[in-house]
């Protein structure tokens, strides 16, 4: 281990420890020419299996990470490569991991973690977009900082490797037990891109529910096993990020990231609300159809019944005894619908030539009458005349029988 007040490469002053991992510890150092705090991370040789095949790996993933620009990522600036240790200069990180936060506080609200998990999607669909992609392969809680502005900066990449298309299984297992996905460990495939979401999925799961994978029962139980109250959505997406075969998973970050901007869509009760909303629309516009139907059958049987009754009293007059019979019969058909001509025009021949068809005058009094029916003042406002007019050939053909 790095001593505190060591200066490393003539300008990183060692101030003091503040973290360590599986096979690294990072120092808080002082470049005190440039006034500046780094964060040095050393991997000792005798810390690590294999450390050879380590160093080589750290290498040139730390030489492709140099090249590496997003708000998320820290940048590296320097690596020193001893004879006993490999030391990896980045910038320093002020705030806690969200490892640290679970111990404090116990599982985190959902809605905080979906926007970290958001954040670290998006650093993840910008590492795999790299030429060729870089796959992380080692998200945990402990690898994640959160800052005191909210935002979440992922560090630790020493288990990161470029994906390999003619590789068939990576040659060594790196990640942590109980995050790594099963492709991590020898003879199970090549790691790839749907390798950090099952990462990622197992990460979410302990944030949500405060139960460490890499601890007993070393399985991830759907998490309202633990919490009822979580979304039922993001249950189904982190049950889908962390399946055996990749093949199942989300095959790439763009997938993930929808689905958990869109995780409350597809809770059951949102679908059960989205449900109801429908059947009450589909019902609403059944009822308006019915309504709009009985509303047409109304005035289609409101129309049949008028014409039915004006028809019945034409009927009725031309089977009536007397003229008097017959008039009464013609005036009440008028009134039902004053526009159609059949009864003035029958009213008018029984004027004219009477019950027994024998022609004669039409005198004073029934042309009297025949008046004040074209004039008769119904209930409503107008006469049955103008109503009458309205019907134009009848009205003309009236018009010319009574000259």
């Amino acid at each position: 281990m790095l001593e505190i007040g060591t200066i490393i490469d003539k300008k990183y002053k060692i101030l003091n420890k503040i973290g360590q991992g599986g096979m690294s510890v990072v120092y808080l150092a002082m470049n005190e020419r440039a006034n500046k705090q780094w964060a040095i991370k050393e991997v000792r040789k005798d810390g690590v299996k294999d450390y050879e095949v380590v160093r080589q790996g750290l290498i040139a993933e730390t030489d492709i990470l140099k090249k590496l620009n997003h708000p998320h990522l820290p940048s590296i600036i320097d690596v020193i490569d001893r004879d006993d240790t490999f030391l990896i200069v980045m910038d320093y990180i002020e705030g806690k991991s969200l490892d640290y936060w679970l111990k404090k506080e116990g599982a985190q609200p959902q809605e905080r973690v979906v926007e970290w998990a958001k954040q670290i999607c998006d650093v993840l669909g910008y590492l795999h977009s790299r030429k060729p992609p870089i796959i992380y392969r080692d998200l945990k809680p402990a690898n994640v900082m959160l800052k005191p502005d909210g935002n979440i900066m992922i560090i630790d990449f020493g288990t990161a490797r470029e994906f390999k298309e003619t590789s068939i299984e990576d040659t060594s297992c790196l990640g942590t037990q109980g995050y790594a996905a099963p492709e991590q460990y020898g003879g199970h495939g090549q790691t790839d891109a749907r390798t950090d979401i099952y990462t990622l999925g197992a990460t979410m799961y302990h944030l949500l529910t405060g139960h460490n994978p890499s601890l007993p029962p070393y399985e991830m139980y759907p998490i309202r096993r633990w919490n009822p109250t979580l979304s039922s959505g993001l249950e189904e997406i982190i049950i889908k990020c962390t399946q055996r075969n990749p093949q199942d998973r989300y095959q790439n970050c763009a997938e993930l990231m929808y689905a958990l901007e869109h995780f409350n869509e597809m809770d059951q009760e949102y679908r059960k609300k989205q449900k109801h909303k429908w059947n009450a629309f589909v019902a609403t516009c059944a009822l308006t159809a019915v309504t709009l139907v009985e509303g047409i059958g109304f005035k289609i049987a409101e129309n049949v019944t008028t014409k039915n009754s004006y028809d019945g009293y034409i009927s009725s007059a031309a089977n009536a005894a007397d003229q008097e019979e017959r008039e009464s019969y013609y005036e009440k058909a008028i009134k039902i619908d004053p526009q159609r001509e059949e009864g003035y025009l029958n009213l008018l021949d029984l004027f004219v030539y009477g019950v027994d068809k024998s022609e004669r005058d039409f005198d004073r009094e029934e042309t009297a009458k025949m008046t004040a029916i074209l004039g008769y003042k119904g209930s409503g406002s107008g006469t049955n005349e103008s109503k009458f007019e309205r019907n134009k050939s009848g009205y003309d053909e009236f018009c010319f029988r009574m000259t």
